[in-house]
């Protein structure tokens, strides 16, 4: 391993110079810092983690918070992590993960620590409990989603009320009166969660705002839990010819009970869900659908992020606009031409 030590030799200067090239505590001459610079690729030198740490009060990390819940579809979780982490490099950081669902002690053990520079929070409550914490510290942090107070926060995510509000009005146009909301796994609306809360707002505003009815009714997804969602949703309301679907686990099930019901979908159910577009165009039916920008979310997490840490950002919301991609689940309500 090559030390800093072979590095001024290499250059022709001293042990401190290319330490202070290295932090940029003090200035060097543009043709030093050149030559400092041009022997340390040569060489192959990295400088030690903890010891650059140590010297720049900067650990070069972000931690990302991201509980792995089993109620929770974790690819979309994880495409986000890994945007997270590709842009987080390009701007030199690595990051660090944490899956627990530790809540306020995680931020505790992170901003105590000196582990990480700043942090990026996901799956985030309306009330979320880790919230106090992150304005009474100086660390800098951005939530990848939205709660119900967004003072002195960074929040990115996709705008859940708007994406909500679009699929009752896709499906509004079609002449759909009675729609169906086959929702996330009972837990997350008791949590509280706010992509879903705020979806299920935007849901049945629109529909109000339409004359539409709308009935939503939470799924733990796979077979046996959709069979038994859907049979209710028929029993309740028999007349129903349109579903939104927020629940990745539910979304090939529901095909297929419908299928064996003898309801065709479009012919006589139209189908849009809020998904991944991959989980979309490889159902059994392509599913007219809202995708989720995970990569976006990412990338722009971890942008406003190291604006702060640069201190150059500022607490705000960007969400971003949904766009509903038709594709062969959705049609013309029964008897309209």
């Amino acid at each position: 391993m090559v030390t800093l030590a072979e590095v001024a030799q290499h250059a022709g200067v001293s042990a401190s110079t290319v330490s202070y090239v290295l932090s940029g505590k003090r200035s060097i001459s543009a043709t030093t810092r050149q030559r400092v610079e041009r022997s340390i690729r040569e060489l192959g030198y990295h400088p030690n983690a903890g010891a650059r740490a140590l010297a720049s009060s900067r650990s070069n990390i972000i931690a990302l918070m991201v509980p792995l819940r089993t109620d929770m579809y974790v690819p979309v979780m994880m495409e986000i992590a890994i945007a997270v982490a590709t842009t987080a490099r390009t701007h030199g950081y690595d990051v660090l993960l944490l899956t627990g669902e530790e809540g306020p002690d995680a931020v505790r053990r992170v901003t105590g620590s000196g582990l990480a520079d700043a942090m990026i929070l996901m799956d985030v409550e309306l009330d979320d409990e880790r919230l106090p914490l992150l304005r009474a510290t100086d660390q800098p942090s951005v939530l990848i989603g939205l709660p119900a107070d967004t003072s002195g926060l960074t929040c990115v995510d996709l705008d859940f009320a708007a994406t909500g509000a679009l699929c009752v009005e896709h499906l509004a146009k079609l002449g759909h009166r009675d729609i169906a909301v086959i929702g996330e796994a009972p837990a997350v609306y008791e949590r509280h969660t706010g992509f879903a809360e705020r979806t299920l707002e935007g849901l049945r505003a629109r529909a109000r705002e339409l004359g539409l009815r709308l009935l939503h009714r939470p799924c733990e997804g796979g077979y046996d839990a959709t069979a038994v969602t859907l049979a209710r949703i028929f029993d309740e309301r028999p007349g129903t010819t349109g579903f939104v679907v927020q629940n990745e686990a539910a979304v090939e099930p529901l095909l297929a009970l419908l299928r064996q019901q003898g309801r065709a979908v479009p012919e006589d159910v139209s189908v849009v869900a809020v998904c991944p577009d991959q989980v979309a165009t490889q159902a059994s039916v392509r599913l007219t659908s809202v995708a989720i920008p995970a990569q976006e979310m990412g990338r722009h997490a971890v942008e406003h992020l190291v604006a702060k840490l640069d201190g150059r950002g500022s607490d705000e919301v960007v969400l971003i606009a949904p766009e509903l991609t038709v594709r062969a689940s959705s049609g013309p309500a029964p008897g309209r031409p």
